[in-house]
């Protein structure tokens, strides 16, 4: 994800780092050639054949922009939805930190390390889950050894952890520590950490459906690469200025749709699911406040407009 301020109007014109355009170049190169040719053929062809005319085009472009407009706003829809889970998993993950530290009756400082550190491990081992990379690098200096292992052997390391998590709880219980007002808080939130792995689960196994995605694509270009033959009469030697616009809107629109439907991602305008664990267990380790924790390194500031992986 980038994270820039708001930009001068005339300076937001040339941005060139998280924007599509760079992904389009050759697809506008492309088009480019298409309205050369169209000009070359309307002034040189005696019967030029592909005199369509604007009128099909402003029919079919508007039922397009319609097409795309729900695309984009399904895209955002679920980026949006990936960006609202991850927020319940901060505030949760912090809530069951406070109320570890906080509701035993007796303080056992290295069981309570352990219980928050493997707060700190869930989200980064959601993060892999999801993104579909290896966790086991990650995961060992923030679990106990005894997790770490199951955790390694396990298909989903989220779950494996939440459960850990729920054990941790349910001794403190056998034990006395905790009684069962504070079991019921502790598995509201375990409840909604797993909520959090459904959600996130749903989003990336199910994408939009394909023949959707298709049938808008390949109509996006084929509209585009005719269009150029649509404008040549009225616009002449303007028609490759035209033509680029135009293109220009249609084919950002349907690749900014196709890059944020999965949130979870490592494009730029994806979630910065990284950052996001990191702030969490800075978070945590202020609220822990034992030099014991490990804290995790804070990255230099950077200049406005790095992106956040």
């Amino acid at each position: 994800m980038i994270i820039r301020p708001q930009l001068h109007w005339f300076r937001l014109l040339f941005v060139w780092r998280g924007s599509v355009l760079p992904q389009l170049l050759p697809r506008l190169v492309l088009i480019l050639a298409l309205s050369i040719a169209a000009i070359f053929m309307h002034d040189h062809m005696r019967s030029y054949p592909l005199g369509l005319g604007t009128p099909p085009f402003a029919l079919i472009g508007i039922a397009l922009a319609v097409f795309l407009g729900f695309r984009n706003n399904a895209s955002y829809e679920r980026w949006w939805e990936g960006r609202r889970l991850w927020g319940t998993l901060a505030i949760t993950a912090r809530s069951l930190a406070r109320q570890a530290l906080t509701l035993p009756r007796e303080r056992d400082a290295a069981g309570t390390r352990q219980f928050v550190a493997a707060l700190g491990g869930f989200a980064h081992a959601l993060r892999h889950q999801l993104r579909g990379t290896d966790a086991c690098d990650e995961l060992a200096p923030r679990l106990p050894p005894d997790l770490h292992a199951r955790a390694r052997d396990a298909q989903f390391r989220p779950a494996t952890i939440l459960l850990w998590l729920g054990e941790w709880v349910a001794e403190r219980s056998r034990e006395g520590s905790i009684d069962g007002y504070a079991v019921l808080a502790f598995e509201h939130n375990l409840n909604a950490l797993s909520e959090v792995i459904g959600g996130c689960e749903r989003l990336a196994t199910t994408p939009l459906p394909f023949s959707y995605s298709v049938m808008i694509h390949r109509t996006v270009y084929l509209f585009c690469a005719l269009l150029p033959f649509g404008l040549v009469d009225g616009a002449g030697l303007l028609t490759p200025l035209f033509s680029l616009l135009l293109a220009y809107a249609f084919m950002a629109l349907e690749a900014i749709a196709a890059q944020i439907e999965d949130p979870f991602g490592v494009e730029e305008n994806d979630l910065a699911l990284n950052t996001m664990c990191e702030t969490l267990e800075i978070a945590l380790h202020d609220m822990v406040a034992d030099a014991a924790f490990v804290r995790p390194p804070v990255k230099p500031s950077q200049a406005p407009g790095h992106v956040l992986d």
